[in-house]
């Protein structure tokens, strides 16, 4: 069975950093996109940030580019993102994803059913 389980969540300051961080288990994501997604209370899920199978592309929304950086360890089969300078409006539940079909980077426009997906770490940012 696939589970891809985020931690690192929390309550952080206005201008401060967290870091989430994505461990999968199940089967091996090194020939798969894995991203991240948010989803703020009354909206629809978002996309924030992609990483290429291979590691040496990235992908990030405009909303958080410049301030987030997403990494992966392919041999610890697990990804990260580094969240800097947060602000208010990052509150929300973060999603990790992983892509279903190998070779494939289109996370930013990932459906439900195209990946797989972990249960989500809530982060809130206080002003």
């Amino acid at each position: 069975q696939v589970q891809l389980v985020e931690s690192g969540g929390g309550l952080v300051q206005a201008g401060g950093s967290l870091r989430l961080s994505c461990a999968a288990s199940g089967r091996t994501f090194s020939d798969h996109a894995m991203g991240w997604f948010r989803q703020a209370a009354g909206k629809e899920r978002e996309f924030v940030a992609a990483i290429h199978w291979d590691g040496g592309r990235t992908y990030y929304s405009d909303s958080v580019k410049g301030r987030f950086t997403i990494s992966r360890d392919k041999a610890k089969n697990t990804a990260s993102l580094q969240m800097n300078s947060v602000k208010p409006e990052d509150t929300a539940v973060y999603y990790c994803a992983a892509d279903r079909v190998p070779f494939r980077f289109r996370m930013s426009t990932m459906t439900s059913t195209d990946g797989y997906w972990g249960q989500g770490t809530q982060v809130t940012v206080s002003s």
